[in-house]
């Protein structure tokens, strides 16, 4: 039996997983999640043998969420399903310390493929992800790429003109988190200020 921990923030979603996983015999749900803090306090409660988790919830999420299940769960196998396709998400994920990723537009007999093989000590990552990761080996990394999920967030809703207290209330976290994270990319990128993110955006084509 693969006692499966469900992670997502929408519970449409949530729904139609479930049906999904119902009619696998050797899977069981064991229990839902809808923000980092929930994922962490069903894991203190009960160690699932496969924890399911989108890249963005509220509060803590992404890597920054998968890192620390790692640091206190090493042998919880992760596998997240996100709508986020970008090869650096996905490295950074997998080597934050995920064993599989697979975006939700994927047939539901590819999700139980990846959802065995993970729980059982494998690593899935779907083909067209992987393709692209092997011929993007060859590519200099990007100053952007030692940004966090989080971080990249944030970046992204300044570029597109939201104030720390939009982005607030967008993710849910506190005004002082946002400011954090904002002064963290900054520093990162070795920027000065939002004008100054805006122009590199366009420079690298991002967030189109």
């Amino acid at each position: 039996m693969i006692r499966v921990l469900l992670a997502d923030d929408h519970a449409i979603l949530r729904s139609g997983l479930k049906e999904i996983l119902t009619v696998v015999p050797e899977v069981k749900l064991v229990g839902e999640a809808a923000n980092g803090a929930e994922v962490l306090d069903a894991l203190r409660q009960d160690t699932p043998d496969l924890l399911m988790m989108d890249m963005s919830m509220p509060g803590i999420s992404g890597i920054d969420l998968i890192s620390r299940i790692v640091s206190h769960y090493p042998t919880l196998p992760i596998l997240v399903l996100s709508m986020i396709n970008e090869v650096q998400v996905v490295q950074r994920a997998l080597k934050a310390g995920a064993k599989g990723y697979i975006t939700k537009d994927r047939p539901p007999e590819e999700l139980i493929i990846a959802l065995r093989k993970v729980a059982c000590g494998g690593k899935y990552i779907e083909r067209d992800l992987a393709e692209q990761m092997l011929f993007s080996q060859a590519e200099p990394d990007r100053p952007h790429d030692v940004l966090t999920s989080r971080e990249m967030e944030i970046f992204e809703l300044l570029v597109r003109g939201k104030s720390v207290n939009e982005i607030a209330d967008t993710l849910c976290i506190s005004n002082k988190t946002v400011s954090t994270h904002k002064v963290h990319v900054l520093e990162k990128l070795n920027m000065k200020n939002t004008a100054e993110l805006v122009r590199y955006a366009v420079q690298q084509e991002l967030f189109d």
